[in-house]
């Protein structure tokens, strides 16, 4: 086996059980390993720190996955994994009202590089290092030996796997070929995701709690749901109860999934309202037009994928939320979302207060929200805590 060799004083996280090695912290490497090979990696005194995968294309050159030398990732380690990680959730799939979540999720679950979600029937996966990629047929059959599913189909992140010098992979693994709406269930609402097309690996499950807790709020109010996509939260605050329901988001497919959706569940159509348009020149508009909502949530896209970014992503959602609360009046809530692991809790409480300064409003924080449990946060990986959000009282 080829070992990797840190620089002197550079294995202090990896004996913390930080799962990556970065090309700067390698001393030297012995032989001459191919990305995806299995590698020893020895601190500089040459004691064993842990067994990972290498790659010389990727900034961290070793993804760290095993810490005791006596258990060598073979065939049977990679099962063992995968089973671990479908139990641990095994009182999830359980629930007669939910059969979409998270089944493996990543480093969190010591699989750097891979990501498998259950959208009822159908798996989709997402492989994103070149260490899973050559076991991924390993990882097919183990997924189907647990949980039987009708298709398994591969949504991986292109520029994901580029960083790894590996090339697009989209399509059908295993199985039937998922049909265009695949029916679910989430908190007892039915919907229909496209998973082959659709955003992402075809629907966000981590905001299946947010979901819940939200909607609690929304009975005989006006909501506002902004970058709605198929309408996780809108269903939610209709199920509740909600008066009116306005679903803003730029994509049409995202729409016309959401449509569906509330024909699917029976909701009254004429309580609910869709706008295909940019989210922050709406919010404009409604404000431009003298709207008002009792109830809004903002869940955009990432704007900081990294720590680089933040200033510039910092400016984004201060705008963003300062558009929104000013659609608020006394007593109205901002139920609002940062999906950036560069972001944490407390900058983004501050980017809050800036926003309702320049509002011209004062708020109260009144409720966190975080990822569910099928997205757990490895205590020697802070960086997998990536979801967060506030409930903001105007008063």
């Amino acid at each position: 086996m080829h070992t990797i060799q840190l620089k002197k004083n550079k294995d202090k996280a990896a004996f913390q059980l930080h799962p990556w090695v970065f090309s700067g912290a390698i001393e030297n490497i012995q032989g001459n390993p191919e990305n995806g090979d299995i590698v020893q990696v020895m601190n500089f005194s040459g004691e064993f720190v842990a067994y990972g995968y290498y790659n010389n294309l990727s900034r961290v050159a070793v993804r760290l996955i095993e810490w005791h030398p006596d258990q060598l990732p073979d065939e049977q380690w990679w099962r063992m994994r995968i089973q671990r990680a479908v139990q641990a959730r095994e009182h999830l799939l359980r629930s007669g009202d939910t059969d979409t979540l998270r089944l493996i999720f990543a480093e969190a679950d010591f699989l750097p590089g891979l990501i498998a979600d259950k959208y009822g029937d159908f798996i989709s996966l997402q492989v994103h290092a070149s260490g899973v990629e050559r076991v991924k047929p390993i990882i097919i059959d183990e997924l189907d030996q647990l949980l039987k599913p009708k298709g398994i189909y591969e949504r991986s992140d292109d520029n994901a796997r580029g960083h790894e010098g590996l090339a697009g992979s989209n399509g059908l693994l295993f199985g039937l070929h998922p049909p265009e709406f695949a029916p679910i269930r989430e908190n007892g609402i039915l919907y229909e995701v496209n998973i082959a097309e659709g955003q992402k690996s075809g629907f966000y499950c981590d905001q299946r709690d947010n979901r819940l807790l939200t909607a609690q709020y929304a009975k005989g109010k006006r909501v506002l749901d902004g970058f709605c996509y198929s309408g996780g939260f809108s269903l939610n605050a209709l199920a509740q109860g909600a008066r009116e329901v306005v679903s803003v988001d730029s994509s049409a497919l995202a729409l016309e999934t959401l449509q569906r959706n509330i024909t699917l569940n029976g909701y009254d159509a004429a309580n609910h309202t869709a706008i295909q348009a940019d989210v922050n020149k709406q919010l404009r508009a409604f404000s431009e037009a003298g709207e008002r909502f009792d109830l809004i949530i903002l869940d955009p896209p990432k704007y900081a994928p990294s720590r680089s970014s933040l200033g510039k992503a910092a400016r984004a959602y201060k705008d963003l939320n300062r558009r929104g609360l000013m659609l608020l009046e006394s007593g109205g809530l901002l139920a609002t979302f940062s999906c950036s692991a560069a972001m944490d809790m407390a900058t983004f409480k501050q980017v809050l207060a800036w926003a309702a300064l320049d509002a011209g409003k004062e708020i109260q924080f009144i409720r966190q929200f975080t990822q569910p449990e099928d997205h757990p946060v490895r205590a020697s990986f802070s960086e997998g805590e990536y979801l967060k959000g506030l409930l903001c009282r105007v008063v």
